[in-house]
C-alpha cells in the first residue's frame, strides 16, 4: 500500500467531484474510501469503474490518494492507465454526473465511460 503526496497524486479530483463523493460518503454513513480502477470492455475496449469500499479492503497492491480525509484507492495495474486521470462531476441534466478526463486515453467512446490506449 502506497500513500501519496499531494504533489504525487495520481488520480486528481475537481473541487465539485470531491463535494459530491463527501456528501455521497455522508449518506452511507461508514468508513469508505472510492475505488477507481479500469476492466475489459466497454465501446472502446477498457471501461472506467468507479465505486465505494469499506477502508478496510485496501490492500498492500493498492495506491491511496488523500484529499481532506477522503481516500481515493486504485489498484496498481490500473494506475498504469489511469495516471493523471482528472474526474470531475457536474450535476447537469444532460451529460451529468462524473466525468473522466484521461491523458492516456487514445481513443474515448461518446458515453465517456469507456477507452483505449
Amino acid at each position: 500500500m502506497t500513500q501519496a503526496t499531494e504533489s504525487q497524486r495520481g488520480i486528481l479530483l475537481s473541487e465539485a467531484a470531491l463535494q459530491q463523493v463527501k456528501l455521497l460518503q455522508e449518506q452511507q454513513g461508514q468508513e469508505l474510501c472510492l475505488r477507481v480502477g479500469v476492466r475489459q470492455g466497454g465501446c472502446s475496449g477498457m471501461s472506467y469503474m468507479m465505486d465505494f469500499e469499506d477502508s478496510s479492503k485496501i490492500s498492500e497492491h493498492d495506491d491511496i490518494f488523500d484529499y481532506d480525509g477522503f481516500k481515493i484507492v486504485c489498484d496498481r495495474k490500473s494506475l498504469l492507465y489511469l495516471y493523471g486521470l482528472m474526474l470531475d462531476y457536474s450535476n447537469s441534466l444532460i451529460g451529468g454526473g462524473f466525468q473522466f478526463t484521461n491523458p492516456n486515453a487514445n481513443t474515448t467512446c461518446g458515453c465517456g465511460k469507456s477507452f483505449g490506449v
